[in-house]
């Protein structure tokens, strides 16, 4: 199996977030996962599939202009103003997609914890659930980077969240989407991380990294995604 590495590519919020889903549900491939860290051409942040946009509103700092859309999977708020973002599509059948989401989430991040920690980032995994604080809108950990969850990367010292995910399942595979907060993690050669990640990443789905281009997307088609992305009917449906 085969891990294709696509190339990095900077976009708004509602293309990034069509992209990986149209690397999901119209372009997987049934003998390769597809893997790509992408950049944001603006202020962005984006929210959980089932977050309420009444609540995200009010979450984002005041007085600024942001690009803000709903993702195609859960998870709670993310800041990408400074982040370093990438989503992994796996198809069906492989023993992760089969397996239950923590055993994923696990696995990914233990791949993603190893390469900081090799860049000298002082991290491990969350190792036990905690309680959600009483009456918390917005799904669990409704602003992503405030409170961590299980098998989320944490500073081994402080405690303090530094790469969180969301993942969407349906019957073409699954979807992963990344974020680590770039300054919880300190002084990183993000260049040498990429590389690093991708390899080890790659280790963990038994399979091998090669750079790969983009799928030949049909007339049209992400412009017709992103512009459901983009409507009032997709950030306002909850």
């Amino acid at each position: 199996m085969k891990m294709e590495v696509l190339p990095v590519r900077a976009a708004g919020a509602a293309e990034n977030m069509a992209t990986d889903f149209m690397l999901l549900q119209r372009y997987p491939r049934a003998d390769a996962a597809r893997y790509r860290h992408y950049g944001w051409r603006a202020p962005a942040f984006t929210f959980g599939y089932s977050q309420k946009v009444s609540f995200v509103r009010g979450q984002l700092p005041p007085g600024g202009t942001f690009d803000l859309c709903r993702r195609p999977t859960g998870g709670g708020i993310v800041d990408h103003r400074d982040d370093w973002t990438y989503c992994l599509v796996i198809p069906r059948g492989h023993p992760f997609e089969e397996a239950r989401a923590t055993r994923s989430y696990r696995a990914i991040h233990e791949a993603l914890a190893a390469a900081l920690g090799a860049a000298g980032a002082p991290v491990e995994l969350k190792p036990v659930a905690e309680p959600a604080p009483a009456g918390e809108p917005g799904g669990p950990a409704g602003v992503c980077f405030e409170r961590a969850e299980i098998f989320d990367v944490i500073h081994s010292g402080t405690g303090a969240k530094i790469a969180g995910g969301a993942q969407k399942r349906n019957k073409r595979g699954l979807l992963f989407q990344g974020s680590i907060w770039r300054p919880a993690a300190g002084d990183v050669d993000w260049d040498a991380f990429a590389g690093d990640f991708a390899g080890r990443l790659a280790g963990a789905l038994g399979a091998d990294p090669a750079p790969s281009p983009w799928p030949e997307f049909g007339e049209g088609e992400l412009e017709g995604l992103m512009e459901q992305y983009s409507s009032p009917e997709w950030m306002e449906f909850r």
